[in-house]
């Protein structure tokens, strides 16, 4: 165990967000782009979550968020009785002091809701399918930005 230790030590090893951690220098100094949508702004609102909210941050992060709804189970009388939510983000990190696009990508992920006969029981599976989905795209960025903030300008 301690020669573990010591060998993560010796390769440079530092906790993210332990103290000095590449992560420090980036929570609560990114800017997120305002939210448009109900989906955006769950999306915005995770992120601000896990990095903190700032108004003026260092960095500035844009995003464009898009979702895709796909029939995946249908009855005999071809009536949908599961869909899939297809949610693609791509993102980029920019320096607000050079406007300098500092590192870009693209997470992708999927959730499902069943239809029921109820049509009110229907949109609130929706809504959270949606609402899952875009928490578990911005928890993907925020790692994404983790592994690039060692890269990132003081």
């Amino acid at each position: 165990m301690i020669a573990a230790v010591a060998a993560l030590a010796g390769c440079g090893f530092a906790p993210a967000y332990g103290p000095a951690g590449p992560a420090t220098k980036m929570l609560s100094n990114v800017t997120v782009d305002a939210p448009e949508t109900r989906d955006e702004q769950v999306m915005v609102q995770q992120l601000e979550t896990r990095m903190g909210r700032t108004g003026n941050g260092r960095y500035a992060l844009g995003y464009k968020l898009s979702f895709l709804e796909e029939r995946m189970a249908v009855s005999a009388d071809n009536i949908t009785t599961r869909f899939n939510i297809v949610g693609s983000v791509t993102y980029a990190l920019r320096d607000t002091q050079t406007e300098a696009i500092l590192t870009t990508g693209k997470v992708n992920s999927f959730t499902g809701y069943s239809t029921t006969s109820s049509t009110v029981a229907t949109l609130a599976s929706e809504r959270d399918a949606r609402e899952r989905l875009s928490t578990l795209l911005a928890d993907q960025i925020v790692t994404r930005l983790i592994a690039a903030s060692p890269e990132l300008p003081e």
